[in-house]
């Protein structure tokens, strides 16, 4: 898979993507991450990237010049499968996405910043529109690290034990059982019986029912879905 990030920030993603997950499936050829600092498309001689918005009010706009040239490079080079806008006001971010969104060949994220982008640019590029939650970022950059984390993961080859991803909390629908390592027993609280059984059987109804009631308690929305 190839992610590219347009951002007007791109050393707050040089982080998230230099370690652990990202940087293993980067390496093993599973991943290409590509950050593209959107001052370089900038026609200003200050490298500006924002206006006033029209109306008037609070905060700058992230303008159409840019971003379009920005956009309009890339898609000559790639064929993207999405141009995601990481806002607010996107589709909110869950499972079922990422496990879309993890069979793709290419991505673009455009970061938002500001007040957010030109409207325009919305509505002529933008294919797919994601929010990580109900709250305001000071910018797109963690949210679209966010988005790759989740995505990427899910890549065959990424993860040492692919089935790992599979159970996962909202894989199934459900939140993930409590698990358990050695020692058996720590400060008084034993690990489950269940487990040390050596019965896959028990330990997969076990799981699902711990699962299911799990979900009940603490997300009961998803059972409604």
């Amino acid at each position: 898979m190839r992610i590219d990030i347009i951002t007007v920030l791109p050393e707050l993603l040089e982080s998230p993507f230099a370690a652990s997950i990202m940087k293993r499936a980067q390496t093993k050829g599973h991943l290409q991450i590509e950050v593209h600092n959107l001052r370089d498309f900038s026609d200003d001689k200050h490298r500006n990237v924002d206006d006033y918005q029209y109306g008037g009010g609070a905060g700058m706009v992230m303008s159409v010049g840019p971003i379009s040239k920005a956009i309009d490079s890339l898609c000559a080079k790639y064929r993207y499968d999405e141009i995601i806008y990481m806002t607010p006001d996107g589709d909110t971010l869950a499972q079922p996405l990422c496990n879309q969104l993890s069979l793709a060949q290419n991505l673009l994220i455009l970061c938002g910043h500001y007040k957010g982008v030109d409207q325009r640019i919305r509505d002529l590029y933008v294919t797919k529109e994601i929010s990580i939650g109900s709250y305001v970022l000071s910018g797109g950059e963690l949210a679209a690290a966010i988005l790759v984390d989740a995505v990427v993961r899910l890549i065959p080859g990424v993860l040492n034990d692919e089935t790992s991803a599979l159970t996962d909390s909202f894989q199934d629908g459900l939140l993930a059982p409590p698990v358990y390592t050695r020692p058996p027993e720590f400060k008084g609280l034993k690990v489950p019986e269940v487990l040390l059984s050596g019965n896959p059987k028990d330990v997969a109804a076990w799981r699902e029912a711990q699962a299911l009631e799990r979900t009940q308690l603490r997300r009961p929305d998803l059972l409604s879905e």
